[in-house]
């Protein structure tokens, strides 16, 4: 099947059970109900500057808001050891579990401390060294959202810290030219330092239900580079048959030939890192130009290395064991 036409196939499903389509804020204001929401729209923030919020905590509180409404952005500063391995977790609606537990670094596919900076997408984006990590993403709450963070291992509690949490009330949540339904949800599903053995295929996320694929990231290590000939699949609902999202795996990232003109910083995709000594690379991947949408669940994989039939893909034919961190980000409803 056409993965462009069962997507927006369920897109329009998803519609019909009760999410309006969605219009831009210029439409809005030209319609009562639309008019009514800007009317009633309004923006919160939350800003540190030069604190030290851990000397309380480990686990500091950098913003909790109640209410209705989606965070959609977050900006982070500090200068002090693997600055990019800060902890973030964010509570909705007083889950005991955070929906969002996430390495400011692997959050917005940096898996290996590289120092390139400035660089930026809509989404997210680094520009300072090693400071200034930060990311749009709408993360919608229902009653409640808490914002904490943790400094890595080792890093003294009386370190300073900056940081600028910002967001909406009273709006609809709008994504990919489409407004979702209220009580969708954001949540992430990791991997974190998962050795796989070659040609064994391993799940980025299962999700039950209905919803999106908003984001991939990876990091991964090896002995050689042909792990990278490993597809992306997406199995939807109880399909044993994938539907490929790729011919390999540094193409899901947009890249070609084991991304062989190195480091790029592309709105779609990018990678952040590549090291041949210990055959590395980081990278990230939004789908809000392709969304992915399922109705009956997903299951988001990939396979160490590549085999079809009595063909091994690449160079030789033999991937090796790899360590892969991945994080997959869902919206779920």
């Amino acid at each position: 099947m056409d993965r462009r036409a069962f997507s927006l196939g369920l897109a329009t499903l998803s519609l019909a059970s009760g999410a309006p389509s969605a219009v831009n804020a210029s439409e809005l204001a030209s319609k009562p109900d639309g008019a009514s929401s800007l009317n009633h729209a309004r923006c919160f923030s939350h800003v540190g500057k030069e604190k030290k919020p851990f000397l309380e905590k480990s686990g500091a509180i950098l913003a909790e808001q109640e209410g209705s409404g989606f965070l959609n952005h977050m900006w982070f500063g500090g200068d002090f050891p693997h600055y990019r391995q800060t902890r973030l977790r964010i509570y909705i609606d007083h889950e005991e579990m955070p929906s969002i537990d996430m390495e400011l670094g692997m959050g917005v596919g940096v898996g290996f401390a590289d120092p390139a900076a400035p660089w930026g997408t809509q989404f997210a984006g680094i520009t300072g060294a090693p400071s200034g990590i930060f990311c749009n993403y709408r993360i919608p709450f229902a009653k409640h959202i808490r914002i904490v963070a943790s400094l890595p291992e080792g890093v003294p509690a009386d370190t300073v810290f900056w940081w600028i949490i910002r967001g909406v009330e009273g709006l609809p949540l709008e994504f990919s030219g489409l407004r979702l339904e209220n009580h969708a949800r954001l949540k992430l599903y990791k991997n974190v330092d998962l050795t796989v053995p070659p040609l064994e295929e391993f799940d980025l996320c299962k999700v039950a239900g209905r919803g999106m694929l908003f984001q991939v990231t990876m990091a991964a290590r090896s002995s050689n580079y042909e792990y990278l000939e490993g597809q992306m699949r997406a199995y939807f609902g109880e399909d044993s048959t994938p539907q490929f999202l790729s011919s390999g795996l540094e193409d899901y990232f947009l890249g070609t030939y084991y991304f062989n003109r190195g480091l790029y910083h592309l709105p779609q995709a990018g990678l952040t890192h590549k090291d041949d000594k210990d055959s590395s690379f980081s990278a990230y991947r939004f789908h809000d130009i392709d969304p992915i949408f399922f109705s009956k669940g997903l299951r988001l994989a990939c396979r160490c290395g590549e085999k079809s039939g009595n063909k091994v893909f690449g160079p030789t034919g033999r991937p090796h064991v790899t360590t892969y961190t991945t994080y997959a980000w869902v919206y779920e409803w």
